[in-house]
């Protein structure tokens, strides 16, 4: 039987397996000065929790949710039963509604508590149609506050989303940043209501998808790719003309933060995220070139009421997420070199059979020095094994041999300059940590 992975999957090899861990600690390091703390939750929830959470008038809840099913709750359905909500489970399609469930049910916000700051790095699901940049399990890097009210939240936010843009190699040329407002319950839901009359009164010019979101979730029409429906709705009203005070006053303070700290964003009054949790500020991340209409890489916004949603206490929230496949296509446009090859420092060649014990026994002294060291393993000549090293860009080779052992020695080639020089057996660590020094510097 021959088998390949799964139809809008992919192996993350080596090469992107480095680069989703390089971006992964990249993302840690900066989150991690802003007060941010790891989280991981399960890969699969209740499916209530994103119905509710997320909204089920949302593509993501109605088309793209992978169910997940036990032998049990496999052979109820097939008998025609109902399931339980904790026997109802699916893949989960983001990671925002897990981490406010994660902090309800651990109550990680006691009463009069600080703000809780999580960020995480894993694998999230959507069963869409694959394309570039868009696949069925992809990953996601993102962050989520808890607790914070002020819109200097929401300024600081931002300004942590841009900074690890920065940080990963994207020049701040590439990239645009999307603001707007989509308001709260005192301002929205009149607002909803004079978007559906606007796709009621043009509906003969608008798809079959942007009239159902008429009845469903109206605001969605802006996100519609149609050219046509986006050029109707590019006269619809703006949001902006319909915030309430309170709603007016955040926004206008969130510009103020990021004026001051120097970020430049470019106000989007169309700017609508695709989730219904969303209230106040919104954002995007977009990139100039290497990945066409379906530019964005990262966003995210304020949820206020998501975490009354899935059962708990009023509790302000803001968080983004930002998009790895998507990412690493922008940074590769931009010319950024992502992996530079193996992380492996020191190779060890054998020069014959008789030597290998020795060999082994050099490596063992290289690893528990702290480099990360390797030997040959399947009989090739000494030729072979340095071109080897060479093709994987070993900086650093011993060469192990009867000859130099009789003297207590073995040779340590640099192979930027491939200059040799014996020498003790008992210096090989602190001598390779001085070749590397020096390699480096």
């Amino acid at each position: 039987m021959s088998s390949k992975a799964p139809r809008g999957t992919v192996d993350l090899l080596p090469s992107a397996a480095r680069t989703w861990r390089y971006l992964s600690q990249t993302a840690y390091e900066v989150f991690s000065t802003y007060g941010y703390e790891p989280i991981e939750t399960p890969m699969f929830e209740q499916t209530d929790l994103f119905v509710h959470g997320i909204g089920e008038a949302t593509d993501v809840v109605g088309k793209e949710m992978f169910s997940v099913l036990s032998k049990n709750a496999y052979e109820k359905i097939m008998a025609g039963e109902q399931l339980k909500a904790d026997q109802r489970l699916s893949l989960r399609p983001e990671g925002t509604a897990s981490v406010v469930r994660a902090v309800r049910e651990h109550n990680l916000i006691p009463q009069g508590g600080a703000p809780v700051k999580l960020m995480y790095a894993g694998s999230m699901f959507r069963c869409e149609r694959p394309q570039k940049g868009r696949l069925r399990e992809f990953h996601q890097l993102g962050a989520e506050c808890l607790g914070a009210i002020e819109p200097s939240a929401d300024a600081e936010l931002i300004v942590m989303l841009m900074r690890f843009f920065e940080c990963c190699g994207l020049p701040r040329t590439s990239v645009t940043l999307l603001l707007n407002s989509m308001g709260d319950d005192a301002c929205r839901p009149a607002y909803r209501e004079s978007i559906r009359t606007y796709i009621h009164e043009n509906s003969a010019d608008l798809c079959e998808e942007c009239n159902r979101r008429a009845e469903t979730n109206p605001l969605r029409a802006f996100d519609c790719k149609n050219p046509a429906c986006h050029a109707v709705m590019e006269k619809a009203p703006k949001i902006s003309d319909a915030l309430c005070d309170d709603c007016r006053t955040h926004y206008e303070t969130v510009k103020k933060y990021l004026d001051i700290a120097g970020i430049d964003y470019v106000e989007d009054p169309r700017l609508v995220r695709g989730l219904d949790y969303y209230t106040h500020t919104v954002f995007e991340v977009q990139v100039k070139d290497g990945l066409g209409s379906q530019n964005a890489i990262g966003g995210g916004g304020r949820y206020d009421k998501l975490m009354e949603a899935v059962g708990g206490n009023p509790t302000p929230g803001l968080g983004f997420a930002i998009g790895f496949e998507r990412t690493v296509m922008a940074l590769e446009a931009a010319g950024v070199e992502l992996d530079s090859g193996s992380n492996l420092e020191v190779y060890v060649a054998t020069v014959d059979d008789t030597v290998r014990t020795e060999v082994f026994t050099v490596l063992q002294s290289l690893r528990d020095a702290g480099f990360s060291a390797d030997c040959d393993h399947q009989a090739r000549s000494l030729k072979s094994q340095l071109k080897l090293a060479g093709k994987a860009q070993v900086p650093c080779v011993l060469i192990v041999g009867p000859e130099e052992l009789l003297s207590g020695e073995v040779t340590l080639r640099d192979m930027n300059t491939h200059i040799e020089q014996r020498i003790a057996l008992h210096d090989v660590p602190a001598e390779v940590r001085s070749l590397l020094g020096t390699q480096t510097a």
